[in-house]
């Protein structure tokens, strides 16, 4: 795991959430969330259900628009510029650019119903990004053998488990070479026993250098892979430190409530 650097000092951020509020009609879902992401660091988002986990994911990568508040991917800000002091929504093209850098894995596969696994994982790279049809297939096998699906590479969603949807998901993520890997819950869909192959093929993601966040329940994960955990309440952020210090002794009494919940 990367080493956490000491608080206040700069360090290579690819990721840079400030001030940022999100309302979704009367319900003020994020109020003010403030998180920072080196380059390779492994975060987890822990939090009860409505606490503002998923939509901070949805407003990275601006599927969700922000009310309020900066965020940036990498030094780019993503949904809005700033002109004149004033911020104005970028243009889709713009926004459709910046998200080809953020890889998301999804709760629910989100895969092609209509595709095999291989042109799942080939499709971004080809018709998004102008790789040669050759080249993107020849990735795409790579990455399927990579998630230990070499041999399903013909085989169509609905043949697979779930399990294995969500490790072509991965895959699919990775095939357009992300700078940051985000995963929203992605085991709370599976039956527990199909839970751990998708968390070892997680784990060698990080592995290999990765930013990623990743929403989750799985403590355990967080407490193996990640180097900080921030845990969210109520749309804001209660607790923000090295995984092993806020999941072992946290500093806050709704984070302990929630840990002795969930473990």
């Amino acid at each position: 795991m990367t080493q956490t650097a000491p608080a206040g000092i700069a360090t290579d951020t690819m990721l840079r959430i400030d001030g940022v509020h999100k309302w979704l009609g009367h319900l003020h879902v994020l109020r003010g969330v403030d998180i920072q992401v080196r380059t390779g660091e492994i975060v987890c988002i822990l939090g009860p259900s409505g606490s503002g986990k998923s939509t901070l994911l949805r407003c990275i990568n601006h599927l969700d628009p922000v009310d309020g508040g900066v965020i940036e991917v990498n030094g780019e800000r993503i949904g809005h510029e700033l002109h004149g002091g004033q911020l104005y929504e970028q243009s889709e093209r713009r926004v459709a650019k910046a998200r080809q850098h953020i890889g998301m894995v999804f709760q629910h596969f989100n895969l092609f119903g209509h595709m095999t696994a291989l042109d799942n994982v080939t499709y971004g790279p080809a018709r998004i990004l102008g790789r040669p049809r050759k080249d993107a297939v020849a990735h795409a096998r790579q990455l399927l053998a990579k998630v230990g699906l070499a041999e399903k590479e013909g085989s169509y969603p609905s043949q697979l488990s779930g399990g294995q949807q969500q490790r072509v998901a991965i895959a699919r993520a990775l095939a357009m070479e992300p700078r940051l890997m985000m995963f929203d819950e992605p085991t709370s869909a599976l039956d527990p026993e199909l839970v751990g192959e998708v968390l070892q093929t997680m784990k060698q993601v990080a592995e290999e250098g990765m930013t990623m966040i990743v929403v989750t329940h799985e403590v355990g994960f967080a407490r193996e892979v990640a180097d900080r955990v921030v845990f969210m309440d109520q749309g804001r952020v209660l607790e923000d430190g090295p995984a092993r210090e806020v999941l072992d002794n946290p500093q806050h009494e709704r984070t302990a409530a929630f840990l002795r919940r969930v473990h």
